[in-house]
């Protein structure tokens, strides 16, 4: 089992604890919005890292996004298999391709 598997269990394991004792489920009670905030701003704070920060910044900005990320889809029901399963259903396509087969629709 991988890094991400593990902790998506985790994250699942936590949505239900106490708000008082646990951050996500502090972070899920304060519902979908709040949990979508904290994606964007931990995106924005990736970004920024990736443009001026130095390698040990930029990893723990992107640690910290894919744990938030984490936290969204499971919030949206919404689990690592899936996600996994549609990069494996676009593997071997290109990104170009696949970006207008979705503006095609």
């Amino acid at each position: 089992m991988d890094t991400l598997t593990r902790l998506e269990q985790t994250i699942c394991q936590r949505m239900g604890a106490d708000p008082a004792t646990s951050y996500v489920a502090r972070l899920h009670a304060k519902g979908l919005p709040k949990i979508a905030q904290k994606v964007g701003e931990e995106a924005t704070e990736t970004v920024i890292a990736a443009l001026g920060g130095d390698k040990a910044e930029l990893t723990g900005e992107a640690a910290d996004l894919l744990f938030h990320l984490l936290v969204l889809l499971n919030a949206k029901g919404v689990s690592l298999a899936d996600v996994i399963a549609e990069l494996d259903r676009r593997e071997g396509t290109s990104g170009l391709d696949e970006k207008a087969s979705r503006s095609a629709n």
